[in-house]
């Protein structure tokens, strides 16, 4: 072990062993013990939106953290009603309040936990059901990985609790025939899979989940935890089709790297909830609203879901181009390049050996988050840097991804996007 390597047995091992160890960041860099810099492409899945240690949100937390960190919830604090305005006028479109409240938590995992009680809460005894999507991630909660469609991760913790149901996403009928309004209270839905790979839906199924909610009395509850805040294009991915929620959560983005979830509902679903119905000790706490505040103040200055759609509309020309890439999908700046084979994994470690940050969602698909700020210098750099290493992978493989390949064929059949 080295003088600066970290101890890391005391840890559960729930996480892999980390490739890397990072130090420090800025911007949209990051720096490992060495000083060695990689470029981020993932930033943290999706939540440095402002890239690492932004200074107004530093400044922002430094001085919170001088004057007033934590009083808990049995009192009030100055800062988190004022961010909870800003978030009802951003579900708004803006420009004018949405009409709705909000509840703070920690992650998007609470969020979610929170939307889930609230419904139960709201439809009342005997229709406390849930109707979620396969291949949808939601959190790691009890509650939340049950809302999950990811059977494998769901195994090992059985028995889940009741009344969860889920049916392919992007089909109505199925959604259709799941929701029998005696039993069901919300649906729980992603505008853009993001653990599934980013897959986008048919541009009329939120509209067609909306109506079909609107016409039995079930919440439509969007999970915009990974696609919320700029990242998309719009504030929120629902915006894109003028579709209205009843809940949305969110986390992510909101604390640029400060732990900080919300959960926003119509006013008279969040009416349903009366003291003592749910809580958090941490929720809404001086310091994590400071970073919420500045963060949310920087995206609004900097107009960041309309720089997402240019430099998005930049990576994806650029992600199209390269070898072994059959397509390229997504919103903004949250984007799948889909691979001609299941070489992403490797891709992955090659392209950390080289200096850029990217994931794999799935064996085929490489997931792209970068920082809404990012430059367009970074973008064609983070280009070139992935295009070098994808050669020769399709060297290695002799698949290039032509049109007529397995691969391409299953993206075009939906194939891979369900758990």
């Amino acid at each position: 072990m080295s003088p600066t390597e970290a101890d890391r047995s005391a840890l559960m091992h729930n996480y892999a062993e980390p490739p890397v160890t990072f130090v420090r960041g800025a911007g949209s860099v990051l720096f490992d013990e060495a000083g060695k810099p990689y470029l981020d492409f993932l930033s943290g899945l999706a939540v440095t939106s402002l890239g690492h240690a932004h200074p107004v949100v530093a400044d922002a937390i430094a001085e919170q953290a001088r004057t007033l960190s934590h009083v808990s919830n049995l009192f009030g604090n100055t800062v988190g009603p004022e961010v909870a305005v800003t978030l009802d006028r951003l579900i708004g479109g803006g420009e004018t309040r949405a009409g709705g409240q909000v509840f703070f938590a920690n992650s998007g995992a609470e969020a979610n936990e929170c939307a889930l009680k609230l419904a139960r809460r709201w439809a009342g005894p005997g229709r406390f059901g849930v109707v979620s999507t396969w291949g949808a991630f939601h959190g790691r909660t009890l509650a939340t990985l049950t809302a999950t469609g990811q059977p494998e991760k769901q195994q090992p913790f059985l028995p889940l609790p009741d009344g969860f149901d889920h049916v392919p996403y992007d089909d109505l009928d199925a959604m259709d025939a799941a929701c029998d309004p005696t039993r069901i209270a919300a649906v729980l839905v992603e505008p853009i899979m993001g653990e599934a790979g980013v897959v986008v839906p048919s541009s009329d199924y939120l509209v067609g989940l909306r109506q079909l909610c609107t016409e039995r009395d079930i919440l439509l509850m969007v999970d915009e935890v990974q696609t919320g805040l700029g990242r998309t294009g719009r504030w929120f991915g629902f915006q894109h089709l003028g579709v209205e929620p009843d809940v949305v959560t969110m986390a992510k983005a909101l604390g640029n790297g400060m732990p900080v979830g919300a959960c926003w509902a119509r006013a008279e679903v969040a009416a349903a909830f009366v003291p003592g119905d749910h809580g958090s000790t941490f929720g809404g706490q001086p310091l994590a609203m400071s970073a919420a505040r500045a963060t949310l103040s920087v995206m609004e200055a900097e107009g960041l879901p309309e720089r997402a759609c240019v430099a998005g509309a930049r990576l994806r020309a650029g992600l199209e181009k390269l070898p072994g890439v059959v397509s390229v999908r997504g919103e903004g700046l949250l984007l799948a390049a889909v691979l001609a084979d299941d070489f992403a994994v490797p891709v992955v470690r090659e392209s950390l050996d080289g200096g850029l940050v990217i994931n794999a969602p799935r064996p085929d698909v490489l997931r792209f988050a970068p920082s809404l700020l990012v430059s367009d210098a970074e973008i064609d750099r983070a280009v070139g840097m992935l295009g070098r290493t994808l050669a020769r992978f399709v060297t290695i493989s002799g698949s290039a991804g032509p049109a007529g390949s397995p691969s391409a064929q299953a993206v075009r059949d939906g194939g891979g996007n369900h758990a």
